[in-house]
């Protein structure tokens, strides 16, 4: 029991450290950040399956199962933004130019 609320602690301060650490970025430097993140996040889900396996029991799996959903969907959401960024600096298609001297009919 005593594991648990020390796991419980850390995953409390991890919360507000996180809140404080992103409030204090500029929306303009979010995006690429957010890209970069992705390998810290897939770091945080192998994480949580680790935590989930040793705290076991069925509050340690539903805490452990909860967290791997959380950065699941925080990796997923970190590629779609990436993709969608990047889209932004792909160049539209060009369409077939007519030819410059059309062949004169007589």
């Amino acid at each position: 029991m005593n594991d648990l609320i020390v796991a419980a602690y850390v995953f409390i301060l991890a919360i507000f450290v996180g809140f404080e650490v992103i409030s204090k970025v500029p929306s303009t430097l979010h995006t690429p950040l957010m890209s970069g993140a992705n390998a810290i996040h897939g770091i945080v889900i192998v994480g949580a399956m680790l935590v989930a396996a040793a705290l076991g029991g069925p509050l340690g799996t539903l805490l452990g199962f909860l967290a791997v959903v959380l950065g699941t969907a925080n990796v997923v959401g970190g590629f779609v933004v990436t993709d969608r960024m990047l889209a932004m600096f792909k160049q539209p298609p060009r369409r077939a130019s007519p030819p410059s001297n059309p062949p004169q009919t007589r």
